[in-house]
């Protein structure tokens, strides 16, 4: 079949309005979990102190003689630890032109921009928080930076010992050892050692890649198929550990290669100057606009806490 002659079709016709749908369409993930978890609070200078302390150990031993004078206990000092706050920032500049134009999708760009760059900053928070950074206290040409939870973790860490090692006071980053694949064993005794050091953690969060391994564990889960709806249902969603239960949340902007076992009671994040936007000085035909953010990381007591590091991710 063919077109008759002269037909006149929309391949020749001149002036047919574009069919461009008034949406805009984004799949980037906005979720914070370990920020929405963590504790919140003011803090009074770019370097937050606390102190943390501990109790003697347990003794069997504790008899006194009738009578007898009193034998002075050692006493222990607390341990005062800090962190700095670091500032982070995104910024928009729109022209005049683009503002005063008829936009699909949205009515004012300079809005629709705000509202982007807001989310990719609560994006850049929860990476950095999750990720291996250690404090930089800063200097007039260098930013200040926090110590991330990875600089924290070290009491109850798991990793390759081979070459790998713990962080320290925020102070130090771990070192990234070799990567071996995640284990149930390695899960078990972080968890307890948590316990043991007095911690009641409810959070396991991972990486989209260990999230899966640990759906396919065996051990202390079942996998079971819901022949009336027929789903076949195979993923662990909370663990149940012999300390107690633990979600397992998986965190897109966690690093695949830590997994994290929390009490979100110790983890705070300290804000010095919160969620801002402010105009920036007109300089032309644009307007200007910058979101900031100043905030710290406080680890009440890294003990609380635990991780199995240097994981395969593939």
């Amino acid at each position: 079949m063919a077109q008759p002659t002269n037909t006149f079709d929309t391949y020749d016709s001149v002036g047919i309005r574009e069919d461009l749908q008034d949406v805009i369409y984004s799949i980037a993930p906005t979720d914070t979990p370990f920020m929405s978890s963590a504790g919140r609070e003011a803090v009074r200078n770019t370097l937050h102190e606390w102190q943390t302390d501990s109790l003697a150990a347990a003794a069997t031993n504790n008899a006194v003689i009738e009578g007898d004078e009193a034998t002075l206990d050692a006493v222990t000092a607390t341990a005062r630890l800090s962190n700095s706050t670091q500032i982070m920032d995104k910024t928009v500049v729109i022209t005049g032109t683009q503002e005063a134009v008829d936009k699909a999708g949205r009515a004012s760009e300079l809005a629709y921009q705000i509202a982007k760059k807001s989310k990719e900053l609560k994006r850049d928070m929860e990476a950095t928080l999750l990720g291996n950074q250690a404090e930089v206290t800063g200097s007039a040409s260098a930013a200040r930076k926090f110590g991330s939870i990875n600089s924290w973790i070290a009491t109850n860490d798991v990793f390759n010992a081979a070459d790998g090692a713990s962080g320290s006071a925020g102070n130090t980053a771990r070192t990234d050892g070799t990567q071996v694949a995640l284990t149930e064993a390695n899960l078990k005794t972080v968890i307890k050692n948590v316990w043991n050091s007095g911690g009641n953690p409810s959070v396991i969060m991972v990486g989209p890649f260990n999230k899966q391994k640990i759906s396919g564990f065996t051990g202390g889960s079942t996998r079971f198929d819901a022949s009336e709806d027929k789903t076949l249902y195979t993923s662990i969603d909370v663990y149940s550990s012999d300390f107690g239960d633990l979600e397992v949340v998986p965190n897109r902007f966690s690093r695949d290669r830590d997994l994290h076992v929390l009490d979100m009671d110790f983890w705070s994040l300290g804000f010095l100057r919160d969620f801002t936007m402010h105009e920036l000085s007109k300089t032309g035909d644009s307007e200007k606009r910058q979101m900031l953010v100043e905030f710290t990381l406080i680890s009440r007591n890294e003990g609380a806490s635990g991780g199995v590091y240097d994981l395969t991710t593939s």
